[in-house]
């Protein structure tokens, strides 16, 4: 396996990049959790030149496309950690999870909620659904729901699930996620970050989106640039030759990544993706 080189480094060019794949929360926005400003000049910059960017985030399509409203119909995204690929107006792919497990899921946290402060968020292809409406829990959910309904009973909802994500209060990975291990091998149960987990379609993940994403664009890994922090950017650092790690980033994820980036708050993909850029296209 190759290590991410210690000290950042960018490999020097020319590259051939076509597509750059970013995760958002502790790779691309900053402290405030908002998507810097300098990276409108750069997206510009790489369409004129023929090259797409696409966030990639467990965040909903509907929050993502929000946030990237001014592409317009050059928007591509990578939401709910792969399992929603969307292109302009169009499906690239989707992976939705049956119904009956989704209530399964419900289920199980509702009875894990007698001992634990959690709540799930089920998310649809045309909203995310909550039956949990305190302020604390909506305050957590909000910023990465930009649909989101409040229901009588989450048993009830109709539509295509792509995920089930679960907020807990305490420590995600050493309560909740081992109470749902067993929706892990029927389904994929991941740790996205200290307070959430989310359990998709077995198969799904990041990388899985990219190399969708890719067969669509006539793409390859050679012509990728990918940049994660996160066990849910595991995956995504094997489809992009050009994989960057954050300085701020899981273990793991730095150990699987090619290079090392600065940190978000440091605007490591920006400096990165211009140094990258500096040079003409291979």
């Amino acid at each position: 396996m190759t290590h991410a080189h210690d000290a950042f480094h960018v490999p020097e060019g020319p590259h051939d990049i076509r597509l750059v794949v970013c995760d958002m929360d502790g790779t691309l926005l900053d402290a405030a959790k908002t998507v810097p400003d300098a990276i409108w000049p750069l997206i510009d910059g790489m369409e004129r030149r023929g090259i797409m960017f696409a966030p990639a985030s467990g965040r909903q399509y509907a929050t993502l496309a929000r946030q990237f409203a001014r592409l317009g119909d050059g928007l591509v995204v990578i939401a709910e950690n792969g399992a929603y690929v969307r292109r302009g107006g169009d499906e690239v792919s989707s992976s939705p999870i049956p119904l009956e497990a989704m209530r399964g899921i419900v289920r199980t946290v509702r009875g894990h909620a007698a001992g634990h402060d959690v709540g799930a968020v089920v998310c649809g292809k045309r909203s995310a659904y909550v039956e949990r409406a305190d302020e604390p829990f909506m305050g957590k959910v909000r910023p990465y729901y930009a649909a989101l309904e409040v229901v009588d009973d989450l048993l009830a909802v109709e539509d295509d699930i792509l995920k089930v994500a679960i907020y807990d209060f305490g420590d995600v990975a050493h309560d909740t996620a081992p109470a749902l291990a067993d929706f892990d091998g029927p389904l994929r149960v991941v740790v996205s970050d200290r307070h959430w987990v989310d359990i998709m379609a077995r198969g799904v993940n990041k990388g899985v989106a990219v190399r969708a994403l890719q067969a669509s664009l006539g793409v390859t890994p050679a012509q990728t640039v990918v940049f994660g922090d996160y066990l849910n950017d595991l995956e995504m650092m094997d489809a992009g030759h050009l994989s960057f790690a954050m300085a701020n980033a899981h273990p793991q994820v730095a150990e699987r990544a090619q290079y090392r980036a600065p940190s978000n708050e440091d605007a490591g993909v920006i400096s990165t993706l211009r140094r990258l850029l500096e040079h003409p296209q291979g």
